[in-house]
């Protein structure tokens, strides 16, 4: 367990929680213990599904700007590289994630949202990417994962511009998936979570992996992607179980091991 990061489990759902007063504030300490909760979280069997959450006030207000502004370009390279591979280690987490955004997911924050499957968030909530307003850009994925979702003109906006989206703006733009009461905001991402503890985790799995592989390439090889990771479902125990109770009871009836 990290001073600024840990990993909470309960039946089922891992918790990734950022608690670096006052804002969650990325520095190198956090980058790396965020990476190490990650690949605890990949690699717990007792974890089948993952929320990102910063608390009740703030979800991340971005990097450590003092810190940033003392490093060399050298210091820089390291912990951009270092950055990068966090957030990409987020996701690619093999399981469903969804981050529980409350107050600000702004820079960095914005970035590490981005990187989960799902975004659920307070209805008081603002995003941006405000790196503009330094000097510089986004540089934790935020130039690629948000023009993925929002459309590059639209991602162009808010790079360019560095303004702050309110939750319905980013909602209508595709950066959030959900909007709900401020109070609801972690509940409801435990309930989306919850629902696949239960679930073919490696089906889940090669679901995600097909999805993420298949809008880095063209659609020829992301059509065989897919189909190698249909077919070696047949390898496992849930794939067994499911036809067998779908054809024996009807459907949604399986019980799944997860393996």
């Amino acid at each position: 367990m990290g001073e600024f990061v840990r990993l909470e489990v309960d039946s089922g759902v891992g918790t990734i929680r950022l608690d670096r007063p006052p804002v969650n504030a990325i520095n190198g300490q956090v980058t790396d213990e965020l990476a190490e909760a990650a690949k605890e979280a990949r690699e717990r069997a007792d974890v089948r599904a993952v929320i990102l959450y910063g608390g009740e006030k703030t979800f991340c207000g971005g990097a450590d700007v003092k810190e940033m502004a003392a490093r060399s370009y050298v210091d820089m390279r390291t912990f951009a590289t270092a950055l990068q591979t966090t957030m990409a280690a987020v996701a690619a987490i093999p399981k469903p994630t969804v981050a529980a955004i409350t107050g600000y997911a702004l820079g960095g924050g914005l970035e590490l949202a981005l990187a989960a499957d799902r975004r659920v968030a307070g209805d008081n909530v603002k995003v941006g990417q405000p790196e503009i307003l330094l000097g510089i850009i986004p540089g934790a994925g935020g130039t690629q994962r948000l023009a993925r979702l929002a459309g590059p003109s639209k991602a162009k906006d808010l790079v360019y511009t560095g303004r702050f989206a309110k939750a319905e703006e980013a909602l209508s733009l595709g950066i959030l998936d959900q909007v709900v009461a401020p109070d609801d905001v972690y509940q409801t991402a435990l309930a989306w979570a919850s629902q696949f503890t239960n679930g073919p985790a490696v089906a889940l799995a090669n679901a995600k992996a097909a999805i993420d592989g298949g809008l880095d390439g063209d659609l020829a090889s992301g059509l065989k992607l897919e189909t190698h990771l249909f077919t070696s479902l047949w390898a496992t125990e849930d794939q067994k179980n499911g036809m067998r109770s779908f054809v024996e009871n009807g459907p949604g009836k399986a019980t799944f091991e997860g393996k």
